[in-house]
């Protein structure tokens, strides 16, 4: 089929779970409860997107308060009770972040509930998200181990006995989600994509990563503006990673100044091409999804095409983001009929 469709990840979680509308939204639920509400929640989540006619669904991350916390509150080594402000990705904000401060290994399985739960209730196929390796790092304090690549090293081979856990489970698909791969460009040549290929070590089933400018919050907005007309961070990375053994790369087209044709640095590689915009809630058209379908086609084969959002949907509300999911999938649906 041309142009499946999926999403970046994250999609707004019920009012009923957590506090709507917001990044880092505490629980309203606790123990059991929390548990089941996160089942629930996760069962809507696919729901919403088959319903909206996506093809490749995610849990939506609806048991993750964050996408790298979500991962990291199962992991030893890591004290949570007494987190320290640090800027993240190369200080465009700030955040209350916990520290390593002893040896890492994994407590048990991280996110056997919600993938179980997502893989018994949908035939479509799945995939499921988990923060890489260098994104993971500059979301948390070091106090242990002094080197910032040994503790990637350290993180991706936690991630790897995960998601090794996840495809065990069903999953059809893991996404490694990269947002400091368009900040730390030097790093990503350095290491980034070696930690990140680690992570992905013995996987069979399809890989990728989702390289992004952030959310639609305020301080991925103002930086965005200190960037200029045409965004290209990217043509530092994409040749890197096209020379990677991961085989797809998500990343953002719709209002974004990323030059469509750097996505021609991506040889060989599935592109989910970001066809609908989290930064706003202007809802788009079908016909705007079909456009931006098109305009990557000047670059990419169609057949290396796959329909996407921009990033994740956590901050927006959860009327909106249906919404911006139904026109995903018509506006696909549209360019199958017309390409």
């Amino acid at each position: 089929m041309l142009f499946p469709t999926t999403v970046a990840g994250s999609l707004p979680k019920p009012e009923w779970l957590a506090e709507p509308n917001k990044l880092w939204a505490p629980w309203k639920l606790q123990g059991d409860e929390l548990d089941a509400a996160k089942r629930d929640a996760t069962l809507l989540a696919v729901k919403m997107q088959e319903d909206a006619g996506i093809d490749i669904v995610t849990e939506g991350e609806q048991a993750r308060q964050h996408f790298v916390h979500g991962f990291l509150e199962r992991v030893e080594g890591i004290d949570f009770a007494h987190k320290v402000e640090i800027g993240i990705r190369k200080d465009r904000y700030k955040a209350m972040v916990p520290q390593v401060v002893a040896p890492l290994q994994l407590k048990g399985r991280v996110h056997a509930l919600e993938a179980k739960a997502a893989r018994g209730h949908t035939t479509r196929k799945l995939k499921f998200t988990v923060p890489g390796p260098m994104t993971i790092i500059d979301t948390i304090a070091d106090q242990y181990y002094g080197d910032k690549v040994k503790m990637a090293f350290a993180f991706a081979d936690l991630l790897n006995q995960e998601v090794r856990a996840l495809e065990a489970d069903g999953v059809d698909m893991i996404q490694f989600d990269e947002p400091a791969f368009n900040v730390y460009m030097d790093e990503v040549r350095d290491w980034g994509v070696e930690a990140l290929e680690r992570a992905a070590k013995g996987l069979k089933c399809a890989t990728a990563v989702h390289i992004c400018y952030g959310y639609g919050i305020k301080a991925n907005d103002d930086w965005k503006k200190t960037l200029g007309g045409e965004w290209r961070q990217y043509e530092q990375t994409f040749p890197t990673i096209a020379k990677s053994s991961i085989q797809q790369v998500a990343i953002e087209c719709k209002n974004s100044r990323v030059p469509i044709e750097l996505l021609g640095l991506l040889t060989g590689k599935m592109v989910q091409a970001g066809v609908i915009d989290v930064a706003n809630d202007e809802v788009e058209t079908p016909e705007d999804v079909f456009k931006t379908i098109e305009a990557v086609m000047k670059t990419v084969p169609k057949d290396k095409i796959t329909a996407t959002t921009n990033c994740g949907m956590a901050p927006m509300r959860r009327d909106i983001s249906e919404a911006k999911l139904h026109a995903l999938g018509a506006g696909a649906k549209l360019a199958r009929e017309r390409l």
